[in-house]
């Protein structure tokens, strides 16, 4: 009677999420259908000859050897092409989708990709093992019917070139799965909901029972597959197994929470912590329980964690702790209130964090909190699946070329170089550390050995006679003789102490790598932000020293200054000017913040550009930003523009080069793609960036929204002349068609795939002002007479003389652009040299 009762009741839900389009259950490469009558409800894998594009670019395969598996991994479908299946679907709906695999010995060197609709890369150089199932499941986005699923075979030397699948799942996605969900994003400095979140592609790569057994499609009304977490739990010993009977649990179902989100067993299993172990000694009250899971390296994962207090009656004052990657993502959280005090009621938490940039293991704790009683914590359930990146990835940082849909063999041109290009590059980096390595080995010149010794700090040193060698070899910062630069900008630490009401953490406004960021008062009244290195940081002493050297030699009115520093009492300190109105990010998109007008957005763009041309231009070695974006675009009181945050900037080409070879750094969707393939940075990689700032800027949109890049939306709209659809709603019919004109143009100018073609800073900050010129006065013109980019660049902003002395610069700098109008002497900079990042509430 049960078994009928839960019978009924799958084919219920099964019929709530189904109304038009049914499950597809195909046995690939097999003439006949097969039932797995165990499921529950069972499901019939039928034939898939009927669904493919073109059936004789395929042949069948089979083989009995494993009689003990389910007669599914007997057949298989082989693809010696690129080779699709067509399925009819409805439209803008999410679906379920499984691949089976099983490599027979006679296939298992194939590699292969797998594809979607065109457009979603799953799989990229698969490979298979003959002796278990590997089951791949995917959650997509499809807005358009027929859904096309394509496997494209890899070409490599070392394997076969064919494709192949054993069997596959399609199921429309139930709509309580993912209807209007809202997952916080995790990071290290502030947590904040993702509104309207939709992903378009995921993978499951992790499906968990915590405290509990494996969970089989016999269990499961959607077939899925939950394992048990014993192997994933850091230390196995401080927790304990709960279970409790499935009858018990209520399902909250006027909120749609049913067993399709997840099944009675999940919710009626736990682990918890095993507070036997504070009264033996082996953890502290403190301690928190972890479980370890790979993540691939630059990709986004949402998590969804599962609840359900059976074993804690202390609702109102039962609270514990969530953490990930180390990061806060749920404080002092209180099963009572999440289920209006009921036990035995199950409910889910979502989050999306970012895999580890170190590329280490994604961290997944609970713990308790200091205010709870009982002193515990518990998880019944997880799931963990990877977000496609901003190509509609799931496997690295390439994408499908868009074509035709008719024509499916080129679509996958990208796929099939893939391997190619990757054997490449793992060939030349295999060489470039056997160059390294034998360079090492050879006796270094005089000028090698020059070049390769850690930079001195004497070059930079304002009194000669300062013993540098100190500085290097001191382990203990607390002697008061430690020398400093005599640079005229050195403030106590009582001042200092003074300025943030002795570090009152009510005045923290950003924290990061090097330490916290304090909002602080200067006894004269100056509004500062200090940067307090944490104690013991001997790591950032060489940065500490760079910054307070090199910036203070930086000044322009749209560069944020550094004001002072403080290396007393073992404290390493930097102080900044303080920018009152925050990121210009914050008053595009985010924030309830006024919004602004066109003309002042102008002048916020030209500010940025002026600083950023006084970096490239100023010296005869340029600074390349590479990291221009919104939130390094800070505001004063008067809502004038300052780029900030050096943290990954370089110096540029020097005399007679054209580039800087440099690994990648910075932020996606702002990031140069010149500069990502071939590794070569120049000050066009800053252009790239800002172009998409002036767009940001226009669309009040940001750089990667819902997976969407922006700079391909907006060149793709305005190739169309449909700019207008995604502009700022608050700017329409604000604008001098003329100005946005000028504008738009310019900023896609910026966006040319290659450096060359990109204008330099002077001609961007030409049009921008002539932009604004267009905006004030409404001037009309017709479009021929603006559609050029004037070339500026013999209108220069500093005169650059060298001196007699070959060490150093000299440089005169007319009062210009608020640059002070003095003789300044620079000492040459290495190109090793970086600046260490400056904080704030809205950093990186």
């Amino acid at each position: 009677m049960a078994n009928k009762k839960l019978l009924s009741l799958a084919f219920s839900l099964l019929l709530s999420f189904t109304s038009a389009f049914s499950p597809i259950f195909l046995n690939c490469g097999s003439s006949i259908s097969t039932t797995i009558s165990s499921d529950n409800p069972s499901r019939t894998f039928t034939p898939d000859e009927g669904y493919l594009l073109s059936p004789s670019n395929s042949k069948i395969a089979s083989d009995s050897s494993s009689s003990s598996l389910p007669s599914i991994y007997s057949t298989a479908r082989i693809f010696d092409s690129p080779s699709s299946y067509r399925f009819e679907v409805d439209p803008n709906a999410f679906y379920i989708l499984r691949l089976h695999f099983l490599a027979f010995p006679s296939t298992s060197a194939a590699l292969f990709n797998v594809s979607a609709l065109d457009r979603y890369l799953l799989l990229s150089s698969t490979s298979l093992s003959f002796s278990s199932p590997s089951i791949k499941e995917f959650l997509l986005w499809v807005d358009t019917s027929p859904l096309h699923l394509t496997f494209s075979p890899a070409p490599n030397s070392n394997s076969q070139q064919i494709a192949l699948i054993n069997a596959l799942e399609l199921i429309s996605s139930p709509a309580n799965i993912l209807k209007n969900i809202q997952p916080t994003y995790i990071t290290e400095n502030q947590n904040f909901p993702l509104d309207n979140f939709v992903p378009k592609a995921m993978e499951t790569v992790y499906r968990i029972n915590v405290g509990g057994p494996r969970i089989t499609p016999v269990n499961d009304t959607l077939w899925r597959t939950w394992e048990p977490d014993d192997s994933f739990v850091f230390n196995l010993a401080l927790s304990l197994n709960n279970f409790t009977s499935t009858q018990q649990i209520k399902y909250p179902t006027e909120n749609g929470l049913n067993s399709t989100v997840a099944p009675e067993m999940v919710y009626s299993t736990a682990r918890t912590l095993d507070t036997t172990a504070i009264a033996d000694g082996m953890a502290n009250v403190n301690f928190n329980l972890t479980w370890s899971f790979n993540a691939s390296p630059n990709f986004q994962y949402f998590i969804r964690m599962h609840f359900c207090n059976n074993w804690f009656p202390s609702l109102p004052t039962f609270f514990f702790e969530v953490y990930l990657n180390g990061f806060s993502a749920k404080k002092d959280l209180n099963p009572g209130r999440q289920t209006n005090w009921n036990m035995m009621v199950p409910f889910y938490l979502d989050f999306v964090v970012d895999s580890p940039s170190s590329g280490g293991p994604l961290n997944v704790s609970i713990g308790p909190a200091s205010n709870s009683n009982p002193i515990n914590a518990m998880l019944n359930g997880l799931e963990i699946m990877k977000l496609n990146n901003s190509f509609l990835s799931l496997v690295g940082p390439f994408g499908l070329v868009q074509t035709d849909n008719n024509n499916h063999g080129k679509s996958h041109l990208v796929l099939i170089l893939i391997p190619s290009v990757l054997g490449g590059l793992l060939l030349f980096l295999l060489f470039l550390v056997l160059g390294t390595y034998r360079r090492r080995k050879q006796p270094k010149s005089p000028k090698e050995q020059k070049e390769t010794t850690p930079e001195s700090w004497t070059q930079y040193n304002i009194e000669p006679k300062t013993d540098v060698s100190v500085l290097r070899a001191s382990s203990n910062f607390t002697n008061p003789d430690s020398p400093r630069l005599k640079l005229g900008l050195h403030i106590s630490f009582t001042d200092i102490a003074f300025a943030t009401s002795n570090f009152d953490e009510k005045l923290v406004i950003g924290s990061g790598g090097f330490g916290k960021v304090y909002k602080g008062v200067l006894r004269d009244g100056t509004k500062v932000a200090i940067k307090r290195s944490m104690p013991g940081n001997r790591q950032g002493y060489p940065e500490f020293q760079t910054e307070i050297v090199v910036l203070s030699r930086i000044r322009h009115r749209h560069l944020v200054s550094l004001i002072g520093y403080c290396e007393e009492q073992s404290e390493m300190i930097l102080v900044y000017e303080y920018m009152e109105k925050g990121s210009l990010k914050n008053y595009l998109y985010g924030f309830d913040l006024p919004c602004l007008s066109w003309k002042q957005r102008l002048e916020v763009c030209i500010g940025a550009a002026r600083g950023l041309q006084y970096l490239h231009t100023a010296y005869a070695q340029s600074i390349i930003h590479r990291d221009v974006k919104s939130t390094n675009i800070l505001l004063d009181e008067n809502f004038a523009a300052k780029v900030s945050d050096f943290g990954l900037s370089r110096l540029g080409p020097s005399l007679g080069e054209t580039h800087v070879s440099t690994a990648v750094k910075g932020t996606f969707g702002y990031l140069d793609p010149e500069y990502f393939k071939i590794q070569k940075l120049t000050d066009k990689s800053d252009i790239y960036s800002f172009g998409v700032v002036l767009f940001e800027v226009l669309c009040a949109r940001p750089a990667i929204d819902d997976y969407v890049n922006l700079a391909e939306l907006a060149l793709n709209c305005q190739r169309q002349g449909q700019l207008e659809k995604i502009i700022d709603p608050k700017l329409v019919g604000k604008i001098n068609e003329n100005s946005l004109r000028k504008f738009a143009e310019t900023a896609a100018k910026c966006l040319a795939d290659y450096g060359v073609d990109r204008p330099s800073i002077g001609n961007v900050l030409w049009n921008l002002e002539y932009a604004l010129q267009l905006q004030e006065t409404q001037l009309r013109r017709e479009p021929f007479e603006d559609s050029g980019t004037v070339d500026v660049s013999e209108i220069a902003v500093a005169t650059v003389r060298r001196s007699p002395s070959s060490s150093r610069l000299k440089i005169e700098v007319e009062e210009d652009e608020g640059i002070a109008g003095t003789t300044r002497e620079f000492s040459e900079m290495t190109t090793r040299m970086v600046f260490s990042q400056l904080v704030t509430g809205d950093g990186r």
